[in-house]
């Protein structure tokens, strides 16, 4: 072998070397490694290999691609190697933040999650939409990768708890997963008392700094105060407090009363028997349902909408301001409505005995509740009665009553339009809700289960009647004709891999589900629904069934809607609380009249805005029940509930009160007959000595151990 062969494999060795040993630092880049734990690493063990590392480690030591934080011990200097080295490429995701600085990218295209190191994290934060640059895959490790960019903000307001000093100021957020505090100059407290609840905004974070700096924009009161902690909930999730001056303005400058013209160019309903059904403690009413017997023996039946497209019109004020909120939001003790209380509660909401403008949906039914004919367009309705929800029940039941035989019609129409749906593969969920006694100060009395009967169900069948029928009429292909853009409720199927952890979650509570057509699976829900009626395990499946299934939204891709099993679905039938419907109003307007397509781009951002707030909106709800509910129990502590195991994890037990649906959690440390182990394949924890399991379902008896407001935590202790 010549002298130069020798030479060229030694420098190859050595760059093969280099690269193995940069890797390593690259694939743990917090961990600091000496010249013998590379060594031991890469299985080099002779001296002239060790000899090498050292010389290897020296090189980029010189190179500043590694760091030596103390004698003989490296850590990569990240910033200087991802400027040089091209990596495996980037992915583009969301950030699931932990409160320990650690994160999670959930990408865009549903792949495996990407592991962020806290000092990889680029000063992004929870929710945010960052571009990550992905490290060496490794085997057997969870995708890593570090963030290099953040493309859009999730949040723009941040709630928590001012603690003030001297010289500055810090915000301590309520969030979870706030990894940092806010710097606050003392400059920006806007009035702000130590210990206060406050909302501040995130004005600049230096590229060195630790945290970032902010200031105060609301000052909310006193943590604990009913008032103070729904505020913060809303806070929290980026809905603002109030309506700017200038859009209350521009809604009290609109008239009352409806101009003569108007009246011209509509259909006339006024004369037709036409009522509303809604909660006891509604306010904004959307809907009416209108019936008139046809010489033919058919029944028309109308679904009457409040025009909002009438009266708010785009580009204004309060346009601008409904598409920033995107929906109305329902927390336990108030409404944050979308639209100023003038046009919700009164203007446009369809009152009885007021003559109010509508858009409607009109339709000849024969009496199987077969659509014979329809029609679409701009009405004036006056209702004759507002019924709520329990008046009617009654009527159904009794079959007596003010407006008994027209109200005993749209039962009977209801119930087959709902019997249709449900041959066709519509899926039955049901899903159990709580409703709240509150005393004049805000605090829960009682909590009870609303039930859901056929009066509800009356009004939603017709509701989606006109929702299906609206968007088929857009969205139907006719001939070689491309449907127009337009606003779909879209609901995706079921993935497979969620939908294989159910089946075998169910396998092992003795329950299974045909899966070899969306047809045969959708079948199966509803079979799978009556077997576990009124049984233990009934809401926990439930409950996971809901969350196998895709989160329905808004899309101008028009994929079906599998849950209800409609080809074209849309939202037309609610514009006061959602901004969706009022788009759709305004382009079935502009397409009745001849419209050209609009664009599916601008169109589609708008779907995503409105999908994300709708999230926000029942995150906010959700939030607001469990305060609530932990505030129920605040005086029952010590007191003994039945309840059902809800859920098991590696810190405890979930155990949801019957009844109330209170759920908290009996802490495995708090367990002391035995040593408990989690059984995460069998959904139960298990006592090592005197084997006690506690599973899924479960029924238990539960004292009341402690309730933490704050937190909205309930814990609980097995009796």
């Amino acid at each position: 072998m010549t002298k130069h062969t020798k030479k060229k494999r030694s420098r190859g060795r050595k760059n093969l070397l280099r690269d193995n040993i940069l890797s390593l630092f690259i694939a743990d880049p917090l961990r600091l490694f000496n010249y013998k734990q590379i060594s031991s690493k890469l299985a080099i063990k002779d001296k002239a290999g060790r000899d090498l590392v050292s010389t290897i480690l020296a090189e980029f030591l010189k190179e500043e691609s590694i760091e030596e934080i103390r004698p003989g011990k490296y850590k990569l200097n990240a910033d200087r190697v991802f400027e040089q080295k091209d990596l495996s490429g980037t992915i583009t995701g969301t950030v699931d933040m932990k409160n320990t600085g650690k994160a999670y990218i959930i990408p865009e295209d549903d792949s495996d999650d990407i592991f962020i190191a806290p000092n990889n994290t680029y000063h992004a934060l929870h929710g945010d939409t960052v571009k990550v640059q992905l490290f060496p895959k490794r085997k057997d490790r969870k995708p890593e990768g570090r963030i290099i960019e953040i493309l859009q903000r999730a949040k723009e307001q941040y709630v928590g708890i001012i603690e003030i000093s001297k010289k500055f100021a810090f915000l301590i957020p309520d969030s979870r997963n706030m990894p940092v505090d806010i710097f606050i100059p003392v400059e920006n407290l806007k009035g702000a008392r130590n210990g206060q609840k406050v909302v501040g905004r995130i004005t600049d974070w230096p590229e060195h700094s630790k945290n970032p700096f902010g200031k105060i924009t609301d000052v909310l009161g006193k943590p604990g105060d009913h008032n103070v902690e729904m505020q913060s909930i809303l806070a929290e999730h980026d809905f603002p407090l109030s309506f700017p001056k200038n859009v209350e303005k521009e809604a009290e400058a609109i008239p009352w009363k409806i101009p003569a013209e108007e009246y011209k160019k509509r259909k006339d309903f006024r004369n037709l028997w036409t009522i509303t059904i809604d909660p006891d403690d509604a306010k904004d009413f959307d809907d009416a349902i209108s019936l008139k017997k046809l010489k033919s023996g058919n029944w028309e039946l109308g679904v009457h909408i409040a025009d909002v497209s009438y009266y708010v019109k785009p580009g204004s004020l309060i346009d601008e301001e409904a598409y920033h909120r995107a929906t109305s939001v329902y927390l336990v003790d108030r409404v944050i409505p979308m639209l100023p209380e003038k046009l919700s509660n009164n203007v446009c909401s369809l009152r009885a005995n007021e003559d109010k403008l509508c858009y409607s949906a009109v339709f000849e039914l024969d009496h199987n509740a077969k659509v014979i004919g329809q029609w679409f367009g701009r009405t004036v309705i006056n209702s004759n009665r507002r019924f709520n929800y329990e008046e009617v029940q009654k009527i159904i039941e009794e079959g007596k009553g003010e407006f008994a035989e027209e109200i005993g019609v749209l039962h009977q129409l209801a119930s087959k339009l709902r019997d249709e749906r449900f041959k066709n593969g519509s899926i039955n969920f049901v899903t159990q809700e709580v409703k709240f006694k509150l005393d004049e100060d805000g605090t829960p009395i009682s909590i009870s289960i609303k039930e859901q009967k056929e009066s509800n169900m009356l009004v939603e069948d017709f509701m989606l009647l006109a929702n299906k029928r609206v968007a088929e009429f857009i969205g139907k292909k006719r001939g070689q004709q491309k449907p127009k853009t337009f606003i779909y409720r879209v609901h995706d199927t079921p993935s497979p891999e969620k939908l294989n952890t159910f089946i075998e979650f169910l396998g092992k509570l003795g329950y299974h589900l045909k899966i070899n057509s969306p047809e045969n699976l959708a079948r199966s829900f509803n079979d799978l629904f009556k077997q576990i009626a009124g049984k233990g395990e009934e809401n926990m499946i439930e409950t996971i069934a809901i969350r196998t299934m895709a989160k329905a939204e808004y899309s101008t891709e028009n994929i079906g809607h599998y849950g209800l099993a409609f080809r074209h679905y849309s939202h037309f039938t609610s514009p006061i609380r959602r901004y969706p419907d009022l788009m759709v109003h305004r382009l079935l307007d502009h397409y009745l009249d001849g419209g050209s397509s609009v664009s599916n781009s601008v169109y589609e951002d708008k779907c995503i805005h409105c999908s994300l707030m709708e999230r926000s909106a029942i995150q906010a709800e959700r939030e607001s029940i469990k305060y609530k509910q932990a505030e129920f129990l605040l005086d029952k502590i010590g007191q003994e509930f039945e309840g059902l195991i809800s859920g098991v994890s590696k810190w405890g037990i979930y155990v949801e009160i019957i009844g109330n649906k209170c759920e908290g959690m009996v802490r495995l440390q708090d367990l002391d007959d035995d040593f408990y182990y989690l059984d995460e394949d069998n959904y139960q924890v298990i006592g090592s000595r005197n084997g006690q399991q506690y599973k899924l379902g479960d029924q238990v008896t539960i004292r009341v151990k402690k309730i933490d407001l704050s937190k909205k935590q309930m814990d609980f202790d097995i009796v």
